[in-house]
């Protein structure tokens, strides 16, 4: 097959076309690649090739921009540079585009569309700057009596792409058409498809040579398919129906079809000689198949293994020669491979533990069933990378997208294994502790949600509940003095050992981290995900939520006083203020209250304390649900009540409330409206959760109250080693007062 330089040149002397001229070109890429792409644009014949930031600049015969066209496999574009020229205002930047000779470059009967990157004081926006471009290209056909070409910004003939930077403006013609990374395979992606040039590029940078090769979480096969087509000498843009270049007035349509020729004689020598061996697995068996339809659209489906697999349940693909008989200890080394893969990474906290899980399984097979194997991961997770508890050789720096990400390899050591030393060893003894201690206290009180650690250890400073099977971590804010990684990565191997020790789904471990709570930042919405589940608590039943919120609309530390509630309630008149989701009204319903009124600020919580209520089918007009400033409603109210619950907030400043509200400072304030409001022979049970909290004793003689602390009382097992988790008071009228 002859070179294109040396068809150029036969073409010019023997049948009269021109000799192709050095013109001036530039690839662009996702960061990271620039060095890739510029070795790559070398080896194919560009000349005087210089990186920049996400591109590279070349030069080259028109052959040369084909060959980019053709066979990159990094690049996302390249384009045909028109014209460069200093611009200041939006007038320079419509002459130096007038000046341009578009006539030479398509006709008027082409649809065109500009895209614009980049401002200046004078071009603020990236839309005049594509209109003042598409101005001056109209009005130089119409100016030369040419039919003017029309919009098609979806769809274009010819697309032109201009950047304004540094005080100069850059246009340029798109030569590719669709962005080269799409390779016209895809059948069909998972959540989050690889682009198939950074696929190239981990491959590269992994140094994989052709040996067999794995994807334990292939997702749609973009890595085993691109590294198919390395294997066969297949030009990534083969299958490509359209280019950029298409109607472009000066392409040269006997030079492509020479070059195409060209790679598809390669493709289909090196396809019939190709022997690589490729494996794909993929837990999700919807995936499994559109990466199977991905290969047989690209035509390498019969060099590609795939099979449905756990990354948990990983195994070596390769299978163990048998020994040779009458030679001991000959027969028994497994051939080795390249495992290269991007697991999944999150981009949410909550989706970490799940991750962690997978991460901590993928090296713990590694381990045992890949030893001599070179390893290439891709994350935007240094956390996740280090659960895999391997040391790399080497690091790189990509981006997927705008996701700063590293690529490390590794080496499996021929006599590694699978047992290692228990992450966060301290941490998982304690809580295996915990938990052989209280799931049975648990089980036999009828409870299906407790705490189960709660910052026991001071370097793991976290609390984890247990709801069902599920588990909730919360970490606390760590000490401003501790490094942010160190504290991150603690929390990490907690929840690692946390889903060894439990046993636990990583699925369903629910992370979250707890700071101070003010005003407007209490029952902050996390997320959207609308996961609701019932639980149980002394025989009464109760929805909880663990994504959505901060808290859970259970607060655990309370159990023991919703249950002495429940025990107080029978025949009573029952008030419950700052009522939160109304677990408190429901056991004082259960109980065999007469009445119950259940009064929050919050709409939402005030919706859940009802669903709460019907769920114990609690229902009907002796049950009332006030949405309001509860200080505000109790300053108005006149009802009278034999049981009262409060359990206000240390502080709030909410927009809806008419002042700030602070615990320690208005509790006898809030005392002395509840005084009007409580039955002579009432009991009030007031509880806030302000550590170091003190009761104003001598305040409350002098308006006719008296309290009992019933902390140590109400202060459940799994509570007890946090002594200041909420502090408990019976208050009821001074003898004198219940005499009057």
């Amino acid at each position: 097959m002859l070179s294109a330089a040396l068809w150029g040149i036969m073409r010019h002397y023997f049948y009269g076309f021109p000799v192709s001229v050095m013109k001036e070109f530039f690839a662009t890429c996702p960061k990271g690649l620039e060095n890739l792409l510029a070795d790559e644009l070398t080896t194919l014949g560009a000349e005087q090739v210089r990186e920049t930031v996400a591109g590279v600049h070349f030069k080259g015969e028109l052959a040369i921009g084909y060959k980019a066209c053709l066979w990159s496999r990094f690049a996302s574009r390249i384009v045909l540079v028109l014209s460069e020229f200093q611009m200041n205002d939006d007038l320079d930047l419509y002459l130096g585009a007038h000046t341009i000779p578009w006539e030479e470059h398509f006709s008027g009967t082409s649809t065109i569309a500009v895209d614009f990157t980049g401002t200046n004081p004078a071009i603020r926006n990236t839309q005049y700057g594509a209109l003042k471009i598409k101005d001056a290209i109209v009005d130089r056909f119409t100016k030369r009596g040419h039919v003017r070409p029309d919009v098609d910004k979806k769809s274009p003939d010819i697309r032109i792409m201009a950047h304004l930077g540094k005080g100069k403006a850059n246009i340029t013609l798109d030569l590719s058409g669709p962005a080269l990374h799409q390779r016209f395979y895809r059948q069909g992606t998972g959540e989050a498809p690889l682009k198939e040039n950074l696929a190239c590029a981990m491959i590269a940078r992994s140094g994989w040579a052709g040996e067999p090769m794995m994807d334990p979480m292939c997702g749609s096969g973009t890595l085993l398919i691109e590294a198919a087509f390395i294997a066969a000498d297949m030009a990534p843009a083969l299958r490509r129906e359209r280019f950029g270049f298409d109607r472009w007035l000066q392409h040269d349509s006997e030079l492509w079809q020479s070059l195409m020729m060209e790679a598809q004689v390669r493709a289909k020598r090196g396809m019939q000689r190709c022997e690589v061996k490729l494996f794909g697995c993929d837990a999700d068996s919807r995936v499994l198949l559109k990466a199977r339809d991905n290969a047989k659209a690209a035509g390498v489906a019969h060099l590609i293994t795939f099979k449905q697999a756990d990354v948990t349940k990983l195994e070596n693909p390769l299978p163990m020669p048998a020994p040779v008989e009458g030679e001991e200890g000959q027969g028994e080394t497994r051939q080795v491979g390249m495992l290269i893969s991007n697991p999944p990474y999150g981009e949410r906290l909550g989706e970490f533990p799940a991750l962690l899980e997978v991460h901590q399984a993928l090296g713990d097979a590694l381990r045992r069933s890949f030893q001599g194997w070179k390893v290439s991961i891709l994350s935007a997770s240094p956390e996740l990378l280090s659960c895999l508890r391997l040391r790399a050789d080497k690091q790189y720096r990509l981006f997927n997208g705008a996701l700063e990400c590293q690529l490390r390899n590794y080496q499996i050591a021929l006599d590694s294994v699978a047992s290692q030393k228990e992450v966060a060893q301290d941490f998982a003894n304690r809580l295996r502790k915990n938990l052989k201690t209280l799931e049975k206290w648990a089980n036999k009180e009828g409870i299906d949600c407790y705490r189960l650690y709660d910052a026991d250890l001071p370097e793991y400073n976290a609390a984890i509940d247990r709801y069902q099977d599920y588990l909730v971590v919360q970490e606390y804010a760590a000490p401003k003095d501790i490094p942010a990684q160190k504290t991150r990565q603690r929390l990490l191997d907690m929840v690692q050992a946390a889903i060894k020790v439990t046993g636990m789904d990583g699925e369903k471990v629910i992370l979250k981290v707890r700071e101070r709570q003010e005003g407007k930042q209490q029952y902050q919405k996390l997320s959207e995900e609308q996961h609701r589940m019932e639980v149980q608590e002394y025989g009464a039943r109760l929805w909880v939520n663990l994504y959505d919120y901060l808290d859970t609309g259970l607060f655990l530390d309370h159990r023991q006083t919703r249950r002495m509630l429940g025990q107080m309630a029978k025949g009573k008149r029952f008030l419950n203020l700052f009522a939160y989701t109304g677990s408190a009204t429901v056991h004082a319903g259960l109980g065999g209250a007469s009445e119950t009124t259940t009064v929050d600020m919050s709409h939402t919580y005030l919706n859940w304390a009802q669903d709460n209520m019907r769920l114990n089918s609690l229902v009907g007009r002796q049950h009332k649900f006030v949405q309001a400033d509860c200080l505000k409603w109790l300053s108005e109210a006149d009802d009278q009540y034999d049981l009262i619950f409060i359990d206000p907030p240390t502080f709030s400043n909410s927009k809806r409330m008419d002042e700030s509200f602070d615990v320690q400072r208005d509790h006898l304030l809030l005392m002395q409206h509840l005084k009007r409001l409580l039955a002579a022979d009432g009991t009030l049970v007031f509880s806030n959760n302000k550590r170091h909290f003190k009761m104003d004793l001598a305040g409350l003689e002098a308006i006719g109250l008296k309290a009992q602390n019933i902390t140590q009382k109400t202060r459940p097992k799994d509570f007890e080693r946090n002594q200041h988790i909420h502090n408990c008071w019976i208050i009821t009228h001074a003898p004198e007062q219940a005499d009057a």
